[in-house]
C-alpha cells in the first residue's frame, strides 16, 4: 500500500505514471486496436484493413508495448538506484493496459498525486492534449466508480513538461547520428541528414502551443525545426563537417482534401537523389522509441525507396532506453516536484526555445473536432487558473 507521503525530493508526488499510445500484441488485436485509434473519425474498415497489413508484416504485433515494458523496467531501476522510492505505473491510450485500469490500480493502492510522463515529446493535439483528455476520462471513470462505492478516490495527475529539447533526449540522438555517419561508406556525393517526424494536419500544427492572446501557434513545426538545427550543429561540432539537413514527415493518414505537413520522406528522397545527394542519415527525431512508424515507414518503406534510387541509407536510433533518456524521466519528476513545492529548480534545455511550460495554457493544442475537458492545464476542471 502506498502511503500519502512520498520520499524527500519527489513530494508532493507519491507515484509516477508512464502514459503511452499502446499497440496490438497479436494479429487478432490489430483491427480492434485501429478502431480505438480512429474512434469518432468515421474511418471505413477497408482503410483500417489496409493499415493492418503493415502490422501483419511484423507478425500482427506492434513493438511499442514491449518498448514501454523495457522503459518501465529501466525507469524503476534508475529510480531505485538514486533512492527515489515511488511506484511506477503504466497506462495506454489505445490498448491494454488502458489508462482507466492504471488509474484504478493507483486509486486502490492509495496514490494521492502522480506525475505523468508521456512518450510524446512535442506540442500538438495528438501528442499532448489528446493524452490530457484521456487522463480526464480515466479519472472521471474512477470517480464515477467511487461514487458507486466501487473504488478509492482517483489521484490527482500532473503531466511532466515537454522534453523535446532536454539533453537527456537530444544527446543520445546526436551520438546516434554520428555513429550512423561512421557506418556510411565514403562517397563522392554529399550526405544529407533527414530528420523525420509524424505528419499532422496543418491546422493541428497551427493550433499547437497556442497561448491566450497568441494566435501564432505552430509549436509542432517550430519545436522540430529547432531540434533539427540543434542536433545538426552538434553533429558538425563533433565531426568537423557541416551537413545540410531537412525536416520531413511520415505516416500521413488523412483524406486528400485535408492538408497535412509535407514533404513526405519518400518524396523527399526522390528529390535528393535527383539533386545528386549520394547518401542520407534518417533521424526519427519525432519518436522516442523504434515503434511502428519507425519500423515500417522508415526501416521498410523509406529504406526500399533509397535502395531503388541508389541512395546510401543509414537510420539513426531513437533514445529508447538509453541511460540518459531514462535518467531524464527521473530528472523531470524531481524538477516538477521542486517547482510544485515552491522551489526554482534548474530546467535543462538545448537549442533556442528554452524549457517548456509545466502547465499547458488555456486553449493550447485545441481539439480539432470538438471541445473536450482535459487535465493538466490552466483550464483543467481540477485546478484554479494558474500562470502557465
Amino acid at each position: 500500500m502506498v502511503g500519502s507521503e512520498s520520499v524527500p525530493g519527489t513530494s508532493p508526488y507519491d507515484a509516477l505514471l508512464l502514459v503511452s499510445f499502446g499497440g496490438p500484441e497479436g494479429p487478432e488485436d490489430v483491427l480492434p486496436f485501429l478502431r480505438n485509434v480512429t474512434a469518432g473519425r468515421s474511418v471505413p474498415d477497408q482503410r483500417l484493413a489496409d493499415v493492418a497489413e503493415h502490422y501483419q508484416l511484423f507478425g500482427g504485433r506492434s513493438p511499442i508495448n514491449d518498448q514501454c515494458r523495457a522503459l518501465l523496467t529501466a525507469v524503476r531501476a534508475d529510480l531505485a538506484a538514486h533512492g527515489v522510492d515511488v511506484p511506477v505505473y503504466w497506462g495506454n491510450r489505445n490498448w491494454d493496459p488502458f489508462l482507466t485500469d492504471a488509474v484504478t490500480r493507483m486509486a486502490a493502492d492509495g496514490v494521492q498525486r502522480a506525475a505523468c510522463f508521456v512518450t510524446s515529446a512535442y506540442s500538438s493535439y495528438s501528442g499532448c492534449r489528446q493524452y490530457r483528455e484521456d487522463l480526464f476520462d480515466a479519472v472521471s471513470a474512477v470517480t464515477a466508480a467511487r461514487y458507486s462505492g466501487l473504488t478509492a478516490p482517483a489521484p490527482r495527475l500532473d503531466k511532466l513538461r515537454h522534453y523535446f529539447n532536454h539533453p537527456g533526449f537530444l544527446d543520445p540522438v546526436v551520438d546516434g547520428v554520428v555513429a550512423a555517419l561512421d557506418r556510411l561508406a565514403p562517397s563522392d556525393g554529399a550526405t544529407r541528414l533527414v530528420f523525420v517526424t509524424h505528419s499532422i494536419p496543418t491546422a493541428m500544427d497551427a493550433a499547437s502551443g497556442r497561448r491566450p492572446g497568441d494566435q501564432a501557434g505552430g509549436a509542432y513545426v517550430r519545436q522540430h525545426t529547432d531540434v533539427a538545427d540543434t542536433v545538426a550543429a552538434a553533429v558538425a561540432e563533433r565531426t568537423g563537417t557541416p551537413y545540410r539537413h531537412d525536416l520531413v514527415y511520415c505516416s500521413r493518414s488523412g483524406p486528400p482534401a485535408v492538408r497535412w505537413l509535407e514533404p513526405d520522406i519518400n518524396d523527399h528522397l526522390e528529390s535528393l537523389a535527383g539533386h545528386g545527394v549520394a547518401a542520407v542519415v534518417v533521424v526519427p527525431v519525432g519518436f522516442v522509441s523504434d515503434h511502428m512508424e519507425v519500423a515500417f515507414d522508415l526501416d521498410t518503406e523509406a529504406r526500399a525507396t533509397a535502395e531503388r534510387l541508389g541512395l546510401g541509407f543509414e537510420r539513426a536510433p531513437t533514445p529508447g532506453v538509453d541511460p540518459r533518456f531514462v535518467a531524464m524521466v527521473r530528472e523531470l519528476l524531481v524538477e516538477r516536484a521542486a517547482a510544485e513545492s515552491g522551489g526554482a529548480p534548474a530546467r535543462p534545455s538545448l537549442g533556442g526555445l528554452g524549457p517548456s511550460w509545466d502547465i499547458c495554457p488555456t486553449d493550447c493544442c485545441a481539439n480539432p473536432r470538438s471541445e473536450r475537458p482535459a487535465l493538466c492545464g490552466a483550464d483543467s476542471p481540477d485546478r484554479a487558473p494558474v500562470r502557465p
